[in-house]
């Protein structure tokens, strides 16, 4: 019986993302410059409980300046890097006579 609330509750999680009314925890931080979103959920105290989790986690690989939000939304990237560009490819000074 177990099986089916679980196999219920996932496509009711499927149904609601698929219109945006899932919720998601948003976490945006300065350091690095990324928003991160982990979900979907069925309420949003489900994605409360959850919250502190995935804090714990971005805290411990040393992210800050962090922000949460709790949200509904229908997110297409889980995580967005700002300023992956600049680690990627690191702005070099350009010398007169170099190209």
């Amino acid at each position: 019986m177990k099986n089916f609330w679980s196999d219920l509750k996932e496509m009711l999680v499927s149904f609601l993302h698929t219109f945006g009314w899932a919720w998601w925890v948003e976490i945006v931080t300065q350091n690095p410059r990324c928003t991160y979103y982990f979900g979907p959920f069925a309420s949003a105290k489900e994605a409360n409980i959850a919250k502190p989790g995935y804090l714990e986690d971005l805290e411990q690989e040393g992210a800050t300046g962090i922000i949460v939000t709790v949200k509904r939304c229908k997110p297409t990237n889980l995580t967005i890097a700002d300023d992956l560009e600049d680690r990627v490819n690191p702005k070099r000074p350009v010398f007169s006579g170099q190209t």
